[in-house]
């Protein structure tokens, strides 16, 4: 890449993913685990429908979070080149050629909490993952992610994961440590010989009978929003959406909240989410599926935020509640892009540094030969 005069005197340094996480990486503040920011050049090829446009129409209308400006002297500057060139902002992009952005990329925050190593063998390493930690590197997540975390801490790598938790849920979490046996795990998974239970702290007095929900589940990734759909009686009507199918148990009340034993016969999106949504008691903290729709009995639950300072797993020492979202003294942590649309904040724009822990748990994994398991959380009390 062609570097400026500017580019020069600050000695960037264009990480990629074959650049490892290290523990020097991460920055700890105010119960949170940031990752330093870094230089880091994303990749992709002009679509069809991308054709035609100038470079910088082109990044203003699809990638909407930078304004017009960044991206003309991003252009200009060469951050911004087209198969290894730089172009004048007047260019017109044409199909499969090759765009890389090169950014000051800011991750967002995940709790300090630690991934405990419930059993590391050759060929296998089970963790419990805790809220907040995507798996692997998605979005905007690459190194605040449970692979990264475990490569950077502990020299775990490679690893892979032969199941996903969402973001926002914690517990058991199996990872392959050879592709070959990331293979053996998925065929049994894919075979339906994975039996899979978690556990849910849901909104209301559960049923005391078992409850089966076998609704398909369609997944609006736009919206980031799942919903159930059942075909009716004499409608010819096509449904939409996955078939999914989940048993629930109760396994204890107060009259407010129950603890449910969740076990998905299939692995929809969202869908101990959306299914407990369906029967009316959605998880006691799930702003996303609380609703006017659940009769009243979401009344007593709470924001997943306050729920994890209320009644999540202790944090490790050093954890303040007074969580602060104001800019940080850089120059001690970190060096100040100049272009950068983030610096002098530590913290990405966009983010919601209050959305924390889900009470939902995952707490039990078993096949043919193996079973693996994972304590419950402190939330999991109803006392």
């Amino acid at each position: 890449m062609k570097r400026t005069r500017e580019d020069k005197a600050m000695e960037i340094v264009w990480q990629s993913p074959a650049i490892r996480p290290q523990p020097q990486d991460y920055i700890f503040r105010d119960g949170r685990r940031h990752v330093r920011p870094y230089y880091f050049e994303f990749i992709c090829h002009v679509k069809n429908r991308w054709a035609g446009k100038t470079i910088v129409d082109l990044f203003t209308h699809e990638f909407k979070g930078r304004p017009y400006d960044y991206y003309v002297s991003a252009v200009k500057s060469g951050r911004i080149q087209v198969d290894g060139e730089m172009v004048p902002v007047s260019h017109i992009v044409k199909t499969s050629q090759k765009i890389s952005h090169f950014v000051h990329r800011h991750e967002p925050p995940v709790m300090t909490w630690d991934i405990s190593i419930l059993q590391e063998k050759p060929d296998v390493v089970v963790v419990c993952k805790p809220a907040s930690v995507p798996v692997h590197p998605c979005g905007q997540y690459r190194k605040n992610t449970v692979v990264g975390i475990l490569e950077a801490e502990h020299g775990l790598a490679p690893l892979f994961p032969i199941h996903r938790l969402d973001r926002l849920v914690s517990g058991l979490l199996i990872l392959a440590r050879s592709a070959s046996k990331a293979d053996y795990f998925r065929q049994q998974i894919e075979g339906g010989m994975v039996q899979k239970q978690y556990i849910a702290r849901v909104a209301g007095a559960f049923p005391e009978q078992e409850q089966v929900v076998d609704a398909n589940v369609n997944h609006d990734a736009r919206e980031c929003r799942s919903t159930t759909e059942i075909s009716q009686s004499g409608d010819d009507t096509p449904i939409k959406g996955k078939t999914a199918c989940t048993k629930f148990t109760r396994l204890s009340t107060n009259g407010i909240h129950s603890l449910v034993l969740c076990e998905p016969v299939t692995g929809r999106t969202h869908q101990i989410r959306v299914h407990l949504q369906h029967l009316g008691y959605p998880i006691a903290n799930d702003m996303l599926y609380l609703s006017k729709h659940v009769n009243g009995r979401s009344s007593e639950g709470m924001g997943a935020d306050r729920a994890a300072a209320n009644s999540s797993p202790s944090p490790p020492s050093g954890f303040r509640e007074n969580l602060s979202t104001e800019p940080v003294d850089s120059d001690e942590d970190f060096s100040i892009d100049p272009m950068c649309t983030n610096c002098p904040n530590l913290v990405p724009k966009g983010y919601d540094v209050y959305e924390e822990a889900l009470w939902l748990h995952c707490v039990r994994y078993s096949a043919p030969g193996w079973t693996y398991e994972c304590p419950y959380p402190d939330w999991a009390s109803l006392s």
